[in-house]
């Protein structure tokens, strides 16, 4: 859905991420009411981007509807570097109590392990999937001298010319 269209629908940005954090805070919600003794301290929700961008707006808008819902406050926590491996790592290697998050995007913590050689982390070993909280697009684009027209020929081009 494009910005267009979502005003057509008389709705601004600021709408739309609110109706996304509160979608996410929902599906947070049911883990929270099934372990009666969760959270027992404060939540860290760590975003690996620096803030002010829109993964750090959704952590927040996210933190600031879950927080009474849970009864914690939620700490958002901005650890921007290598293309969110720094903050990736540090909820990786927090203490596996519950009370650490990362909020991040999906493209980064898929595509990092394929982009580095050796990460501090293993995705699938250290890190575990709660909530989907928001979709966006994302744009696959190569320069004009590869000559691949669609996502099939540029992957046929990379095959062939690895490095």
């Amino acid at each position: 859905m494009t910005m267009t269209s979502i005003r057509s629908f008389g709705l601004s940005r600021r709408h739309l991420l609110r109706a996304t954090a509160a979608a996410g805070a929902a599906g947070l919600l049911p883990l929270a009411q099934a372990q009666s003794s969760w959270p027992d301290k404060p939540i860290r929700f760590v975003v690996p981007f620096n803030a002010g961008g829109a993964t750090d707006i959704v952590a927040r808008l996210l933190s600031e509807k879950l927080a009474p819902k849970l009864g914690q406050p939620i700490v958002v926590d901005n650890r921007g570097g290598a293309g969110g491996i720094l903050g990736t790592d540090m909820v990786a290697k927090a203490a596996p109590d519950g009370s650490t998050f990362t909020v991040a995007l999906s493209t980064s913590l898929l595509i990092n392990q394929f982009l580095y050689s050796k990460l501090p982390y293993s995705p699938q070993k250290d890190l575990a999937l709660v909530s989907q909280v928001a979709v966006a697009p994302v744009v696959l684009a190569v320069h004009p001298s590869v000559p691949a027209k669609n996502a099939q020929e540029l992957l046929t081009y990379v095959r062939a010319n690895r490095g």
